[in-house]
């Protein structure tokens, strides 16, 4: 029987290609272990956690926080993406994350994330020191996004979904469910369309990552469809993040409706994501993912989870 080591891992035949992720101002991430996103939301009115990292200081603490428990990526948004949220303008998100990326730049050697669809909190974040943007519209919402992504070198996050937030549903609350073919086949296409549209405009192949979307514009069912089509997702050749950290999908599945403690459910989508190969996870409570991602990274034969 071969050898299922921490040194070795499993057989050749069965282990996930490792990437190297290209980020902005020179960096890079190699994803040969399971990697953690925190998510750090300066925002009032985030499904789970708004309010209380609205203030820099508390933001700044937070991601501190994230990054002793194992996080290598602080994940910092000025504008909520929960279902019905409103808009926020551009000057506002910047007035709201500007702050805590300087503060984390000037402090800490951690990757940092921008997540906006706007061009101009993208640079404004890339400038202050930020190295990846999570564009969760995959560039749709502002043409100029490619264009900074490819000139910045930044890391590139594009995520599927239907509809902005402010038309969408919780995934367990809609009137009239999406609809689709194939949820696997059809959101795989259309990531590989907008990966496509990246290329085109500039962007490296090892800057772009791919994001699913789940919980925007999916229904419990059609979420946990993705969830288990890891295959899909392989064949695409690109990096891909698991997100579904405290979803409502995974409130109804587990019956638990208070996002916060939804946090056990979470883990089991990360940990099966994990032992089928992937490697980055955008989550909310960072000391039980990285406890977890390290037993997962130890049946799997691959390095353990911390820096």
């Amino acid at each position: 029987m071969g050898s299922w080591s921490e040194a070795s891992g499993p057989p050749l035949s069965s282990r996930v290609k490792d990437h190297v992720w290209q980020l902005a101002h020179g960096r890079t991430l190699v994803l040969e272990r399971p990697r953690i996103m925190a998510i750090v939301n300066a925002t009032p009115d985030s499904f789970s956690d708004g309010g209380l990292h609205l203030d820099p200081r508390a933001a700044v603490a937070h991601a501190r926080r994230c990054i002793a428990e194992g996080a290598c990526i602080i994940d910092v948004g000025g504008e909520s993406t929960r279902p019905g949220a409103p808009r926020i303008d551009a000057d506002e998100q910047v007035r709201r994350t500007l702050p805590i990326i300087e503060t984390l730049a000037h402090e800490t050697d951690a990757l940092l994330s921008i997540d906006t669809t706007r061009f101009a909190v993208a640079r404004a974040a890339i400038e202050a020191g930020a190295h990846i943007i999570n564009d969760v519209s995959a560039g749709l919402e502002d043409p100029q996004m490619f264009a900074l992504a490819a000139e910045s070198g930044a890391g590139l996050i594009l995520m599927h979904r239907l509809r902005p937030p402010d038309g969408d549903s919780y995934s367990d609350q809609y009137t009239h469910p999406p609809h689709y073919d194939g949820v696997a086949a059809e959101v795989k296409a259309w990531l590989l369309a907008r990966a496509a549209a990246a290329r085109q405009a500039g962007v490296q192949r090892g800057q772009i990552v791919l994001d699913p979307g789940l919980g925007f514009g999916k229904t419990v069912e059609q979420n946990f469809t993705l969830i288990a089509a890891v295959s899909e997702w392989h064949a695409t050749g690109f990096p891909v993040l698991s997100a579904a950290s405290r979803k409502s999908f995974i409130g109804r599945a587990t019956g638990v409706e208070d996002p916060a403690s939804r946090v056990h459910g979470s883990i089991a989508v990360s940990v099966a994501h994990c032992l089928a190969g992937l490697r980055l996870f955008r989550v909310h409570d960072v000391a039980a993912h990285r406890q977890a991602l390290d037993a997962a990274a130890m049946i799997a034969g691959s390095a353990l989870v911390r820096r």
